[in-house]
C-alpha cells in the first residue's frame, strides 16, 4: 500500500489477496479460472466479428447463415454462449473450413 498525501493506494494483487486470498487457494484459483475462461471466449468472440467484418457481413447476415437471430451472433461476438458446435457452425458459415485445438504436448485436435 502507498500513500499519497490523504488518499492510500491498495495494490490489485493486494485486493486480490484480501479478498480472494492467496494463489493457491481454493476461491483464488476459482476465480483466476474464470478471468481466464473469460478471456478466451471473448477473444473467440474477436475472432467472430472479425471474420464477419472482413466479408463486409452485418450480424443479421451471419445469423441467416446459421439460422440465429442477429442478438444470439452479438452475444457470441462478445464472448457469451460459445461453445465449440456454436464456434464450428460460425466458423464454417463464414468460409472457415477446418480448425486445430493446441494441446501443448499432447498435440494437437482437429475441432472440424
Amino acid at each position: 500500500m502507498e500513500k499519497v498525501g490523504d488518499m492510500k493506494f491498495i495494490d490489485f494483487e493486494d485486493v486480490l489477496d484480501r479478498d480472494l486470498g492467496k494463489v493457491g487457494t481454493p476461491k483464488r484459483d476459482e476465480f483466476e479460472r474464470k478471468v481466464d475462461e473469460s478471456v478466451h471466449a471473448y477473444r473467440l468472440g474477436e475472432a467472430i466479428k472479425k471474420a464477419r467484418l472482413q466479408q463486409n457481413l452485418t450480424q443479421e447476415q451471419l445469423g441467416e447463415r446459421i439460422g440465429v437471430k442477429r442478438a444470439q451472433i452479438s452475444k457470441l461476438e462478445k464472448g457469451y454462449s460459445i461453445t465449440i458446435p456454436t464456434m464450428s457452425r460460425v466458423f464454417k458459415a463464414l468460409g472457415i473450413a477446418t480448425a486445430t485445438l493446441d494441446l501443448g504436448s499432447i498435440g494437437k485436435v482437429a475441432l472440424w
